[in-house]
């Protein structure tokens, strides 16, 4: 069996269990929580770079990061359900690099706070980071993703949306009416999502 090592605040780890759960290999996939605080936990050895998510195969190689677990995943499923092939295949690759930057940006923001001493943040290198979110959002919100099925991109910008939700207490949704109607949407068609809600 695989094992994902991963955390449950981690949107690029929602990302991958969510994958999981639309390709149908909960029953091939074992989630065991990881810990990238703690020098002692094995992520460090699995991943040099200790981060969340890991894929670890049963002779204990492993692969890294949720772009290249997906990929994976999609080719053990078969191939086509997450990545489409031709030109589609960038829109999806497209929305997945917008969301996964709102991640990071996000990220970025919550370990200036918790990492810095207040004496050493920075205001502007904070706002600039705010400034990605902010621009990503506005783009999507006049252009929200249109699906039948969600594919790699659509999985990621929900799970974008959700850790705004965590870090953020959601105040993105005040003026983004149409990416909040666009999330209900999305959970009402995954239920992997709720499953997957951020817990921390």
């Amino acid at each position: 069996m695989l094992i994902l090592r991963s955390s449950p605040t981690s949107p690029f780890g929602r990302k991958i269990k969510i994958a999981i759960a639309e390709l149908g290999l909960e029953e091939r996939i074992e989630v065991i929580a990881a810990d990238t605080a703690d020098p002692a936990d094995a992520l460090r050895l699995q991943n040099p770079l200790g981060k969340v998510p890991t894929l670890v195969f049963e002779d204990g190689t492993t692969l890294f990061d949720s772009r290249v677990i997906a990929e994976y995943l999609d080719h053990l499923a078969g191939g086509g359900r997450l990545f489409p092939a031709g030109e589609a295949r960038f829109a999806q690759l497209r929305l997945q690099a917008l969301a996964d930057g709102i991640c990071d940006a996000g990220l970025l923001q919550v370990y200036e706070i918790r990492l810095r001493a207040a004496e050493m943040r920075s205001q502007p290198w904070t706002e600039n980071q705010a400034g990605k979110v902010a621009r990503a959002l506005a783009a999507l919100e006049a252009a929200p993703p249109v699906y039948d099925r969600p594919r790699i991109g659509e999985i990621a910008f929900a799970c974008a949306l959700g850790y705004l939700d965590l870090r953020f207490d959601g105040r993105w949704r005040a003026s983004h009416p149409g990416l909040v109607a666009w999330l209900d949407g999305f959970a009402a068609k995954v239920p992997a999502f709720e499953a997957t809600r951020f817990k921390g």
